[in-house]
């Protein structure tokens, strides 16, 4: 199987095997069903789901490119590490953990943009406010 043969959901996740900065193997957690919605900010949103993740196992099963990886799944949740060597690493833990394609990540994402958003339009209604006090006192002194 070839790159090429990937849904865009198994590119994402498969992309996220190595650290971008540093290109050092890390552990991919992500969730099937997870989904983000386009934005100006998000023009390319990612979506994993139950396609992406049956394309994911065959690829790791069988690659053009003799890579090995090891893939477990709990219900929905699934985390995915490249081997080195062919085996699974002695230090597990110590491997970082790419999180982001995960749903309780997409809610507290959204949350905290929603609160963002409320903040700034509570400081923009207390501006005006302000605005309408000081242009008060403008008019009693006239």
């Amino acid at each position: 199987m070839e790159w090429n043969d990937l849904t865009e959901g198994a590119k994402s996740v498969l992309e996220q095997t190595r650290n971008l900065k540093n290109d050092h193997i890390q552990i991919v957690e992500f969730e099937v069903g997870y989904e983000e919605e386009a934005s100006e900010d998000n023009p390319y949103p990612v979506s994993i789901q139950e396609e992406d993740y049956e394309n994911l196992k065959k690829f790791t099963k069988e690659n053009e490119y003799d890579d090995h990886y090891h893939m477990a799944r709990n219900k929905n949740m699934v985390k995915i590490i490249l081997l080195e060597n062919k085996k699974i690493p002695d230090n597990l833990s110590e491997f970082p953990v790419f999180r982001q394609y995960r749903m309780d990540r997409l809610r507290e994402e959204r949350e905290r943009l929603a609160a963002e958003r409320e903040a700034q339009e509570q400081a923009e209604q207390e501006e005006g406010e302000q605005a309408v006090e000081e242009n008060g006192e403008d008019t009693e002194q006239s």
